[in-house]
């Protein structure tokens, strides 16, 4: 089966993982990931990126992001890739890429789904020193200028106490294990993350599948 075209809808928030080479982590310590997460705000400021959250684990990345042209993301993903890796390289004397293939997305629906998906990234990795997260920005511990918060974000509460309240509960009571599946599901597809409506709207938009067929033959005609 042909690998379907990469789905990127401009203005439209999407999840994108970016996974490292099967045994060999992207973030040795916190320098690589503080040099990741600077090259990151600088290229998406250039390729008109508005980063939501992001999730820099032991041997992955994951983004919310919503480009303002088709091929922001690709160019977001390139910049970071040929300044990061090269720099990592360097930093830990080796060679070569450090990703597994091409970076994967899925376009979310704006309200729910979105607000879901920012709760995945911003979750991802659980407490300790494996990861970092954006999570800190809406909790308001740590924030940062680089950070677009989406409107779902602003509706939790008319002021940051109450917004950084609400938001600490649900990340600490977390996803669905169902939901969470199916984020990553439509990451690592290529799919569409949304109600069924929005789902049949973006593949009428792109011109191609929106989810996954199901498996086996099609039914014969009775």
């Amino acid at each position: 089966m042909a690998r379907l075209p990469r789905l990127v809808l401009p203005g439209q928030a999407h999840v994108l993982i970016q996974r490292g080479l099967p045994g060999q982590p992207v973030f040795v310590d916190a320098d690589d990931r503080a040099d990741f997460l600077r090259v990151l705000i600088e290229a998406a400021e250039v390729e008109q990126v508005g980063l939501h959250a992001f999730a820099l684990l032991v041997s992955e990345v994951q983004l919310l992001a919503t480009p303002v042209q088709a091929q922001g993301l690709a160019r977001l993903v390139q910049a970071v890739g040929r300044r990061y890796v090269s720099a990592y390289n360097r930093r830990h004397r080796r060679a070569g890429t450090l990703w597994s293939g091409r970076f994967r997305c899925a376009v979310v629906e704006p309200g729910p789904f979105r607000l879901a998906a920012l709760q995945w990234v911003d979750g991802a990795g659980g407490p300790g020193p494996s990861a970092l997260t954006s999570a800190p920005h809406r909790l308001g511990s740590a924030p940062h200028p680089g950070l677009v918060d989406p409107p779902e974000y602003w509706a939790l509460g008319n002021t940051p106490f109450e917004r950084e309240a609400v938001y600490r509960r649900l990340l600490d009571q977390g996803l669905s294990p169902s939901l969470s599946a199916s984020v990553r599901r439509a990451a690592m597809g290529g799919w569409a993350l949304g109600s069924d409506g929005f789902v049949t709207q973006a593949g009428l938009t792109a011109q191609r599948p929106m989810r996954p067929r199901p498996r086996g033959r099609p039914r014969g005609r009775i």
